[in-house]
Protein backbone atom coordinates (compact mmCIF):
# COMPACT_ATOMS: atom_id res chain seq x y z
CA UNK A 1 0.00 0.00 0.00
CA UNK A 2 0.96 3.50 -0.63
CA UNK A 3 2.54 5.03 2.44
CA UNK A 4 0.96 8.33 1.72
CA UNK A 5 -2.51 6.79 1.93
CA UNK A 6 -1.55 4.86 5.09
CA UNK A 7 -0.85 8.00 7.10
CA UNK A 8 -4.35 9.51 6.72
CA UNK A 9 -5.89 6.15 7.53
CA UNK A 10 -3.84 5.88 10.73
CA UNK A 11 -4.70 9.43 11.68
CA UNK A 12 -8.35 8.77 11.02
CA UNK A 13 -8.23 5.62 13.07
CA UNK A 14 -6.61 7.47 15.86
CA UNK A 15 -9.09 10.29 15.73
CA UNK A 16 -11.90 7.75 15.56
CA UNK A 17 -10.54 5.95 18.63
CA UNK A 18 -10.18 9.22 20.44
CA UNK A 19 -13.73 10.19 19.58
CA UNK A 20 -15.13 6.84 20.62
CA UNK A 21 -13.14 7.02 23.92
CA UNK A 22 -14.36 10.55 24.56
CA UNK A 23 -17.94 9.48 23.96
CA UNK A 24 -17.49 6.47 26.26
CA UNK A 25 -15.93 8.63 28.92
CA UNK A 26 -18.77 11.15 28.67
CA UNK A 27 -21.27 8.34 28.92
CA UNK A 28 -19.55 6.91 31.99
CA UNK A 29 -19.24 10.28 33.61
CA UNK A 30 -22.86 11.02 32.83
CA UNK A 31 -23.95 7.80 34.51
CA UNK A 32 -21.76 8.51 37.50
CA UNK A 33 -23.19 12.01 37.71
CA UNK A 34 -26.76 10.69 37.57
CA UNK A 35 -25.89 8.06 40.21
CA UNK A 36 -24.25 10.73 42.41
CA UNK A 37 -27.21 12.99 41.92
CA UNK A 38 -29.57 10.16 42.91
CA UNK A 39 -27.39 9.42 45.99
CA UNK A 40 -27.32 13.09 46.94
CA UNK A 41 -31.08 13.32 46.52
CA UNK A 42 -31.50 10.21 48.67
CA UNK A 43 -29.13 11.56 51.37
CA UNK A 44 -30.92 14.89 51.28
CA UNK A 45 -34.28 13.15 51.67
CA UNK A 46 -32.94 11.08 54.55
CA UNK A 47 -31.49 14.22 56.16
CA UNK A 48 -34.79 16.02 55.85
CA UNK A 49 -36.55 13.00 57.34
CA UNK A 50 -34.01 12.82 60.19
CA UNK A 51 -34.37 16.55 60.78
CA UNK A 52 -38.11 16.17 61.04
CA UNK A 53 -37.71 13.27 63.49
CA UNK A 54 -35.24 15.31 65.62
CA UNK A 55 -37.57 18.27 65.62
CA UNK A 56 -40.41 16.04 66.70
CA UNK A 57 -38.32 14.51 69.50
CA UNK A 58 -37.14 17.97 70.57
CA UNK A 59 -40.71 19.18 70.68
CA UNK A 60 -41.73 16.13 72.73
CA UNK A 61 -38.79 16.67 75.14
CA UNK A 62 -39.53 20.35 75.47
CA UNK A 63 -43.17 19.55 76.19
CA UNK A 64 -42.13 16.96 78.77
CA UNK A 65 -39.67 19.36 80.44
CA UNK A 66 -42.24 22.09 80.40
CA UNK A 67 -44.73 19.76 82.01
CA UNK A 68 -42.22 18.73 84.75
CA UNK A 69 -41.23 22.35 85.41
CA UNK A 70 -44.84 23.39 85.69
CA UNK A 71 -45.48 20.47 88.06
CA UNK A 72 -42.47 21.37 90.22
CA UNK A 73 -43.48 25.05 90.24
CA UNK A 74 -46.96 24.05 91.38
CA UNK A 75 -45.52 21.79 94.15
CA UNK A 76 -43.15 24.53 95.34
CA UNK A 77 -45.93 27.05 95.35
CA UNK A 78 -48.04 24.73 97.45
CA UNK A 79 -45.04 24.13 99.78
CA UNK A 80 -44.51 27.88 100.06
CA UNK A 81 -48.17 28.32 100.91
CA UNK A 82 -47.89 25.67 103.63
CA UNK A 83 -44.75 27.27 105.06
CA UNK A 84 -46.42 30.67 105.00
CA UNK A 85 -49.35 29.20 106.94
CA UNK A 86 -46.98 27.58 109.48
CA UNK A 87 -45.02 30.82 109.88
CA UNK A 88 -48.17 32.78 110.39
CA UNK A 89 -49.30 30.20 113.01
CA UNK A 90 -45.93 30.42 114.78
CA UNK A 91 -46.11 34.19 114.80
CA UNK A 92 -49.54 33.96 116.37
CA UNK A 93 -48.23 31.48 118.97
CA UNK A 94 -45.25 33.75 119.71
CA UNK A 95 -47.54 36.70 120.14
CA UNK A 96 -49.70 34.73 122.55
CA UNK A 97 -46.63 33.51 124.50
CA UNK A 98 -45.15 36.99 124.69
CA UNK A 99 -48.42 38.28 126.06
CA UNK A 100 -48.43 35.44 128.60
CA UNK A 101 -44.81 36.22 129.56
CA UNK A 102 -45.63 39.88 130.02
CA UNK A 103 -48.53 38.95 132.28
CA UNK A 104 -46.26 36.51 134.23
CA UNK A 105 -43.56 39.17 134.52
CA UNK A 106 -46.06 41.61 135.92
CA UNK A 107 -47.20 38.93 138.39
CA UNK A 108 -43.59 38.09 139.37
CA UNK A 109 -42.83 41.76 139.91
CA UNK A 110 -45.77 42.01 142.25
CA UNK A 111 -44.73 38.82 144.06
CA UNK A 112 -41.14 40.09 144.33
CA UNK A 113 -42.33 43.26 145.99
CA UNK A 114 -44.44 41.14 148.31
CA UNK A 115 -41.39 38.94 149.10
CA UNK A 116 -39.25 42.00 149.79
CA UNK A 117 -41.83 43.21 152.26
CA UNK A 118 -41.94 39.72 153.84
CA UNK A 119 -38.11 39.50 154.02
CA UNK A 120 -37.97 42.89 155.67
CA UNK A 121 -40.55 41.73 158.21
CA UNK A 122 -38.61 38.46 158.76
CA UNK A 123 -35.33 40.33 159.20
CA UNK A 124 -36.94 42.60 161.76
CA UNK A 125 -38.44 39.56 163.49
CA UNK A 126 -35.04 37.81 163.38
CA UNK A 127 -33.34 40.79 164.99
CA UNK A 128 -35.93 40.81 167.72
CA UNK A 129 -35.52 37.05 168.27
CA UNK A 130 -31.69 37.31 168.32
CA UNK A 131 -31.92 40.15 170.80
CA UNK A 132 -34.24 38.11 173.00
CA UNK A 133 -31.94 35.03 172.72
CA UNK A 134 -28.93 37.15 173.66
CA UNK A 135 -30.81 38.45 176.70
CA UNK A 136 -31.89 34.92 177.67
CA UNK A 137 -28.50 33.17 177.07
CA UNK A 138 -26.31 36.02 178.25
CA UNK A 139 -24.03 35.62 175.17
CA UNK A 140 -23.50 37.80 172.15
CA UNK A 141 -23.89 36.55 168.59
CA UNK A 142 -20.10 36.31 168.11
CA UNK A 143 -19.79 34.26 171.30
CA UNK A 144 -22.57 31.95 170.18
CA UNK A 145 -20.90 31.48 166.80
CA UNK A 146 -17.58 30.73 168.49
CA UNK A 147 -19.26 28.15 170.74
CA UNK A 148 -20.99 26.55 167.76
CA UNK A 149 -17.76 26.42 165.75
CA UNK A 150 -15.97 24.86 168.73
CA UNK A 151 -18.64 22.19 169.02
CA UNK A 152 -18.58 21.50 165.29
CA UNK A 153 -14.78 21.36 165.32
CA UNK A 154 -14.78 18.90 168.22
CA UNK A 155 -17.36 16.71 166.51
CA UNK A 156 -15.36 16.89 163.26
CA UNK A 157 -12.19 15.90 165.08
CA UNK A 158 -13.95 12.96 166.66
CA UNK A 159 -15.40 11.89 163.30
CA UNK A 160 -11.98 12.33 161.68
CA UNK A 161 -10.26 10.33 164.41
CA UNK A 162 -12.87 7.61 164.05
CA UNK A 163 -12.40 7.57 160.27
CA UNK A 164 -8.62 7.57 160.63
CA UNK A 165 -8.81 4.67 163.05
CA UNK A 166 -11.01 2.68 160.68
CA UNK A 167 -8.75 3.39 157.69
CA UNK A 168 -5.61 2.63 159.68
CA UNK A 169 -7.10 -0.62 160.94
CA UNK A 170 -8.04 -1.67 157.42
CA UNK A 171 -4.70 -0.69 155.90
CA UNK A 172 -2.80 -2.26 158.79
CA UNK A 173 -4.73 -5.48 158.40
CA UNK A 174 -4.01 -5.66 154.68
CA UNK A 175 -0.37 -4.63 155.06
CA UNK A 176 0.16 -7.01 157.97
CA UNK A 177 -1.35 -9.86 156.02
CA UNK A 178 0.92 -9.25 153.01
CA UNK A 179 3.94 -8.62 155.23
CA UNK A 180 3.30 -11.82 157.20
CA UNK A 181 3.14 -13.80 153.98
CA UNK A 182 6.38 -12.34 152.62
CA UNK A 183 8.26 -12.49 155.92
CA UNK A 184 7.05 -15.97 156.82
CA UNK A 185 7.94 -17.30 153.39
CA UNK A 186 11.40 -15.71 153.61
CA UNK A 187 12.08 -16.85 157.18
CA UNK A 188 11.09 -20.45 156.58
CA UNK A 189 13.61 -20.64 153.75
CA UNK A 190 16.45 -19.18 155.83
CA UNK A 191 18.14 -20.90 158.77
CA UNK A 192 21.48 -19.68 160.16
CA UNK A 193 23.53 -20.23 163.28
CA UNK A 194 23.57 -17.88 166.27
CA UNK A 195 26.95 -16.56 167.38
CA UNK A 196 27.34 -14.76 170.69
CA UNK A 197 29.76 -11.92 171.15
CA UNK A 198 32.76 -12.34 173.41
CA UNK A 199 35.61 -10.04 174.30
CA UNK A 200 37.91 -12.72 175.75
CA UNK A 201 39.48 -15.90 174.45
CA UNK A 202 40.69 -18.76 176.62
CA UNK A 203 43.77 -20.75 175.57
CA UNK A 204 44.27 -24.12 177.25
CA UNK A 205 47.76 -25.09 178.42
CA UNK A 206 49.25 -28.56 178.59
CA UNK A 207 50.30 -27.89 182.20
CA UNK A 208 50.57 -25.09 184.74
CA UNK A 209 54.34 -25.00 184.23
CA UNK A 210 53.68 -23.38 180.83
CA UNK A 211 52.38 -20.24 182.61
CA UNK A 212 55.85 -19.53 183.94
CA UNK A 213 57.43 -19.94 180.53
CA UNK A 214 54.83 -17.62 179.03
CA UNK A 215 55.58 -14.96 181.61
CA UNK A 216 59.34 -15.36 181.18
CA UNK A 217 62.14 -13.94 183.21
CA UNK A 218 60.92 -10.75 184.87
CA UNK A 219 57.84 -10.90 182.58
CA UNK A 220 59.71 -10.20 179.33
CA UNK A 221 57.85 -12.87 177.32
CA UNK A 222 54.37 -11.73 178.31
CA UNK A 223 55.31 -8.08 177.72
CA UNK A 224 56.70 -8.93 174.28
CA UNK A 225 53.50 -10.84 173.39
CA UNK A 226 51.22 -8.04 174.61
CA UNK A 227 53.29 -5.43 172.80
CA UNK A 228 53.31 -7.36 169.52
CA UNK A 229 49.59 -8.19 169.52
CA UNK A 230 48.03 -5.28 171.44
CA UNK A 231 46.05 -7.54 173.81
CA UNK A 232 46.03 -8.20 177.54
CA UNK A 233 47.23 -11.66 178.57
CA UNK A 234 45.66 -12.63 181.89
CA UNK A 235 47.50 -15.34 183.80
CA UNK A 236 45.53 -16.16 186.96
CA UNK A 237 44.82 -19.15 189.17
CA UNK A 238 42.64 -20.84 186.56
CA UNK A 239 44.22 -24.28 186.10
CA UNK A 240 45.87 -24.96 182.74
CA UNK A 241 44.40 -21.89 181.03
CA UNK A 242 45.27 -18.28 180.23
CA UNK A 243 42.85 -15.58 179.10
CA UNK A 244 43.35 -13.18 176.18
CA UNK A 245 41.36 -9.96 176.65
CA UNK A 246 40.85 -7.34 173.94
CA UNK A 247 37.92 -5.44 172.41
CA UNK A 248 39.44 -5.81 168.93
CA UNK A 249 38.50 -9.34 167.80
CA UNK A 250 41.15 -9.40 165.06
CA UNK A 251 43.95 -8.66 167.51
CA UNK A 252 42.52 -11.25 169.89
CA UNK A 253 42.47 -13.86 167.11
CA UNK A 254 46.07 -13.05 166.14
CA UNK A 255 47.14 -13.40 169.78
CA UNK A 256 45.27 -16.70 170.15
CA UNK A 257 46.88 -18.25 167.06
CA UNK A 258 50.32 -17.01 168.05
CA UNK A 259 49.96 -18.31 171.62
CA UNK A 260 48.79 -21.74 170.46
CA UNK A 261 51.76 -22.04 168.09
CA UNK A 262 54.21 -20.93 170.78
CA UNK A 263 52.80 -23.53 173.17
CA UNK A 264 53.10 -26.28 170.56
CA UNK A 265 56.58 -25.19 169.52
CA UNK A 266 57.86 -24.79 173.06
CA UNK A 267 60.39 -22.08 172.10
CA UNK A 268 59.15 -18.99 173.87
CA UNK A 269 61.33 -15.88 173.81
CA UNK A 270 60.85 -12.32 172.49
CA UNK A 271 62.41 -12.93 169.05
CA UNK A 272 60.37 -16.09 168.50
CA UNK A 273 57.25 -14.29 169.72
CA UNK A 274 57.67 -11.53 167.11
CA UNK A 275 58.20 -14.11 164.35
CA UNK A 276 55.14 -16.18 165.33
CA UNK A 277 52.95 -13.09 165.71
CA UNK A 278 53.93 -11.97 162.20
CA UNK A 279 52.95 -15.36 160.78
CA UNK A 280 49.69 -15.29 162.74
CA UNK A 281 48.85 -11.88 161.26
CA UNK A 282 49.46 -13.22 157.76
CA UNK A 283 47.27 -16.21 158.50
CA UNK A 284 44.47 -14.00 159.84
CA UNK A 285 44.70 -11.81 156.73
CA UNK A 286 44.40 -14.93 154.59
CA UNK A 287 41.39 -16.06 156.64
CA UNK A 288 39.80 -12.63 156.20
CA UNK A 289 40.29 -12.79 152.43
CA UNK A 290 38.92 -16.34 152.28
CA UNK A 291 35.91 -15.51 154.43
CA UNK A 292 35.06 -12.53 152.23
CA UNK A 293 35.29 -14.66 149.09
CA UNK A 294 33.22 -17.44 150.69
CA UNK A 295 30.52 -14.97 151.74
CA UNK A 296 30.28 -13.61 148.19
CA UNK A 297 30.21 -17.16 146.81
CA UNK A 298 27.50 -18.32 149.24
CA UNK A 299 25.21 -15.43 148.39
CA UNK A 300 25.94 -15.49 144.65
CA UNK A 301 27.16 -11.89 144.54
CA UNK A 302 29.74 -11.45 141.78
CA UNK A 303 31.90 -8.60 140.56
CA UNK A 304 32.98 -7.29 143.98
CA UNK A 305 36.08 -5.14 144.22
CA UNK A 306 38.99 -6.87 146.05
CA UNK A 307 38.95 -4.16 148.70
CA UNK A 308 35.23 -4.77 149.29
CA UNK A 309 35.89 -8.51 149.61
CA UNK A 310 38.59 -7.81 152.20
CA UNK A 311 36.34 -5.49 154.21
CA UNK A 312 33.63 -8.13 154.02
CA UNK A 313 36.03 -10.69 155.51
CA UNK A 314 36.75 -8.31 158.42
CA UNK A 315 33.12 -8.67 159.46
CA UNK A 316 33.89 -12.26 160.56
CA UNK A 317 35.53 -10.73 163.63
CA UNK A 318 32.90 -8.00 164.23
CA UNK A 319 29.89 -8.49 166.51
CA UNK A 320 26.70 -6.49 167.05
CA UNK A 321 24.68 -7.23 170.18
CA UNK A 322 26.35 -10.63 170.27
CA UNK A 323 25.56 -11.42 166.64
CA UNK A 324 28.44 -12.07 164.21
CA UNK A 325 28.17 -9.36 161.55
CA UNK A 326 29.38 -11.52 158.64
CA UNK A 327 26.84 -14.26 159.40
CA UNK A 328 24.22 -11.57 159.86
CA UNK A 329 25.13 -9.99 156.49
CA UNK A 330 24.86 -13.34 154.68
CA UNK A 331 21.49 -13.94 156.31
CA UNK A 332 20.28 -10.44 155.36
CA UNK A 333 21.41 -11.09 151.77
CA UNK A 334 19.34 -14.29 151.63
CA UNK A 335 16.29 -12.62 153.17
CA UNK A 336 16.55 -9.51 150.95
CA UNK A 337 16.75 -11.69 147.83
CA UNK A 338 13.68 -13.67 148.89
CA UNK A 339 11.66 -10.54 149.74
CA UNK A 340 12.68 -8.91 146.43
CA UNK A 341 11.60 -12.03 144.55
CA UNK A 342 8.21 -11.93 146.31
CA UNK A 343 7.75 -8.23 145.48
CA UNK A 344 9.01 -8.46 141.89
CA UNK A 345 12.09 -6.26 142.47
CA UNK A 346 15.65 -6.81 141.17
CA UNK A 347 16.98 -9.79 143.15
CA UNK A 348 20.66 -9.12 142.33
CA UNK A 349 20.52 -5.55 143.63
CA UNK A 350 18.67 -6.64 146.78
CA UNK A 351 21.04 -9.47 147.72
CA UNK A 352 24.13 -7.35 146.95
CA UNK A 353 22.85 -4.52 149.13
CA UNK A 354 21.91 -7.03 151.86
CA UNK A 355 25.39 -8.56 151.86
CA UNK A 356 27.16 -5.19 151.97
CA UNK A 357 24.70 -3.25 154.17
CA UNK A 358 27.03 -3.43 157.23
CA UNK A 359 30.31 -3.11 155.29
CA UNK A 360 30.83 0.26 156.98
CA UNK A 361 31.30 -1.48 160.33
CA UNK A 362 34.61 -2.85 159.06
CA UNK A 363 35.92 0.69 158.64
CA UNK A 364 33.92 2.78 161.13
CA UNK A 365 36.84 2.90 163.55
CA UNK A 366 38.93 4.65 160.91
CA UNK A 367 36.24 6.94 159.40
CA UNK A 368 33.84 9.20 161.27
CA UNK A 369 30.13 8.89 160.72
CA UNK A 370 27.36 6.25 160.89
CA UNK A 371 28.25 2.88 159.42
CA UNK A 372 25.40 3.09 156.84
CA UNK A 373 26.80 6.30 155.33
CA UNK A 374 30.37 4.92 155.49
CA UNK A 375 29.32 1.70 153.73
CA UNK A 376 27.42 3.61 151.03
CA UNK A 377 30.45 5.81 150.39
CA UNK A 378 32.80 2.80 150.20
CA UNK A 379 30.61 0.87 147.76
CA UNK A 380 30.02 3.96 145.62
CA UNK A 381 33.75 4.66 145.50
CA UNK A 382 34.63 1.05 144.65
CA UNK A 383 32.32 0.74 141.68
CA UNK A 384 28.98 -0.64 142.87
CA UNK A 385 25.74 0.61 141.34
CA UNK A 386 23.88 3.65 142.64
CA UNK A 387 20.91 1.52 143.73
CA UNK A 388 23.12 -0.65 145.95
CA UNK A 389 24.82 2.35 147.57
CA UNK A 390 21.46 4.09 148.07
CA UNK A 391 19.94 1.01 149.71
CA UNK A 392 22.93 0.72 152.08
CA UNK A 393 22.64 4.39 153.06
CA UNK A 394 18.88 4.08 153.65
CA UNK A 395 18.61 0.80 155.57
CA UNK A 396 18.68 2.53 158.99
CA UNK A 397 16.36 5.40 157.98
CA UNK A 398 19.13 7.98 158.25
CA UNK A 399 18.71 9.26 154.67
CA UNK A 400 16.19 11.90 153.62
CA UNK A 401 14.12 9.38 151.67
CA UNK A 402 13.87 5.63 151.30
CA UNK A 403 13.47 3.65 148.09
CA UNK A 404 12.25 0.13 147.41
CA UNK A 405 15.60 -1.56 148.04
CA UNK A 406 16.12 0.51 151.19
CA UNK A 407 12.87 -0.86 152.58
CA UNK A 408 13.78 -4.40 151.52
CA UNK A 409 17.21 -4.30 153.20
CA UNK A 410 15.77 -2.64 156.31
CA UNK A 411 13.10 -5.35 156.58
CA UNK A 412 15.65 -8.14 156.08
CA UNK A 413 17.96 -6.52 158.64
CA UNK A 414 15.12 -6.30 161.16
CA UNK A 415 14.13 -9.93 160.58
CA UNK A 416 17.70 -11.17 161.05
CA UNK A 417 18.22 -9.02 164.15
CA UNK A 418 14.89 -9.66 165.82
CA UNK A 419 14.61 -13.42 165.62
CA UNK A 420 14.92 -15.15 169.02
CA UNK A 421 18.52 -15.76 170.08
CA UNK A 422 20.10 -13.65 167.39
CA UNK A 423 21.19 -10.80 169.64
CA UNK A 424 21.75 -10.13 173.28
CA UNK A 425 22.59 -7.11 175.35
CA UNK A 426 23.91 -6.55 178.85
CA UNK A 427 21.56 -6.28 181.82
CA UNK A 428 22.41 -2.62 182.44
CA UNK A 429 21.74 -1.65 178.83
CA UNK A 430 18.49 -3.62 178.85
CA UNK A 431 17.24 -1.93 182.03
CA UNK A 432 18.22 1.52 180.77
CA UNK A 433 16.36 0.94 177.53
CA UNK A 434 13.20 -0.19 179.38
CA UNK A 435 13.40 2.80 181.71
CA UNK A 436 13.82 5.25 178.79
CA UNK A 437 10.86 3.65 177.04
CA UNK A 438 8.62 4.05 180.09
CA UNK A 439 9.78 7.65 180.61
CA UNK A 440 8.88 8.58 177.02
CA UNK A 441 5.40 7.11 177.43
CA UNK A 442 4.84 8.80 180.82
CA UNK A 443 5.84 12.24 179.50
CA UNK A 444 2.48 12.78 177.78
CA UNK A 445 -0.42 14.46 179.64
CA UNK A 446 -3.22 12.17 180.68
CA UNK A 447 -0.96 9.11 181.10
CA UNK A 448 -1.37 7.47 184.50
CA UNK A 449 1.11 4.56 184.27
CA UNK A 450 3.29 2.91 181.65
CA UNK A 451 4.88 -0.54 181.57
CA UNK A 452 7.57 -1.87 179.21
CA UNK A 453 6.96 -5.58 178.69
CA UNK A 454 8.21 -8.44 176.50
CA UNK A 455 11.85 -7.36 176.88
CA UNK A 456 11.06 -3.89 175.56
CA UNK A 457 9.17 -5.10 172.49
CA UNK A 458 5.90 -3.59 173.79
CA UNK A 459 4.88 -0.72 176.05
CA UNK A 460 1.43 -0.56 177.60
CA UNK A 461 0.07 2.79 178.76
CA UNK A 462 -2.81 3.27 181.17
CA UNK A 463 -4.50 6.67 180.72
CA UNK A 464 -6.84 8.68 182.95
CA UNK A 465 -10.36 8.11 181.57
CA UNK A 466 -11.55 11.53 182.74
CA UNK A 467 -8.80 13.25 180.69
CA UNK A 468 -8.56 11.03 177.60
CA UNK A 469 -11.59 9.84 175.63
CA UNK A 470 -11.74 6.79 173.38
CA UNK A 471 -10.91 8.65 170.18
CA UNK A 472 -8.06 10.58 171.78
CA UNK A 473 -6.31 7.31 172.57
CA UNK A 474 -5.66 6.89 168.83
CA UNK A 475 -3.86 10.25 168.62
CA UNK A 476 -1.99 9.56 171.86
CA UNK A 477 -0.70 6.20 170.59
CA UNK A 478 0.49 7.81 167.36
CA UNK A 479 2.21 10.68 169.23
CA UNK A 480 4.00 8.23 171.54
CA UNK A 481 5.16 6.17 168.54
CA UNK A 482 6.59 9.27 166.86
CA UNK A 483 8.46 10.33 170.01
CA UNK A 484 9.89 6.82 170.49
CA UNK A 485 11.10 6.78 166.90
CA UNK A 486 12.73 10.20 167.28
CA UNK A 487 14.35 9.83 170.72
CA UNK A 488 15.25 6.14 171.22
CA UNK A 489 17.48 3.60 169.50
CA UNK A 490 16.25 0.02 169.57
CA UNK A 491 16.43 -3.16 167.46
CA UNK A 492 13.32 -4.33 165.63
CA UNK A 493 10.02 -2.63 166.46
CA UNK A 494 8.10 -1.63 169.60
CA UNK A 495 4.36 -2.10 169.98
CA UNK A 496 2.50 0.74 171.74
CA UNK A 497 -0.80 -0.17 173.44
CA UNK A 498 -2.93 2.57 175.03
CA UNK A 499 -5.56 1.30 177.52
CA UNK A 500 -8.48 3.41 178.77
CA UNK A 501 -10.60 1.76 181.43
CA UNK A 502 -13.32 3.04 183.77
CA UNK A 503 -14.41 0.97 186.75
CA UNK A 504 -17.29 1.58 189.13
CA UNK A 505 -17.10 -0.38 192.42
CA UNK A 506 -19.76 -0.44 195.10
CA UNK A 507 -20.80 -2.83 197.87
CA UNK A 508 -24.23 -4.08 198.77
CA UNK A 509 -24.74 -4.26 202.53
Amino acid sequence: MNPILLVPIILFTILLGVGIGFLAWNLIMSRRFHRAEKDATKVLDEAVTKQKEILLEAKEDSLKIKTEVESEVRSRRSELHRQERRISQKEENIDRKSEALERRERNLGAKEKELDRSMAQLEEFKKKQVHQLELISGMSTAEAKELLLTMVEEESRQDMAQRIREIEAQLKEEADQRAREVVAFSIQRCATDVTSETTVSVVHLPSDDMKGRLIGREGRNIRALESATGVDLIVDDTPEAVTISCFDPIRREVARLALERLILDGRIHPARIEEVVGKAKDEVDAIIQTEGEQAAYKTGVVGLHPEVVKLLGHLKYRFSYGQKVLTHSIEVSYLAAMIAAELGADVNVAKTAGLLHDIGKAADQEIEGPHAAIGADITRRLGKSTEVSKAIAEHHGEADSMGVFGFIVAAADAISSSRPGARRESLDQHLKRLEALENVASSFPGVEKSFAIQAGREVRILVKPQDIDDLSTVRLARDIVKKIEESLEYPGQIKVTVIRETRAVDYAK
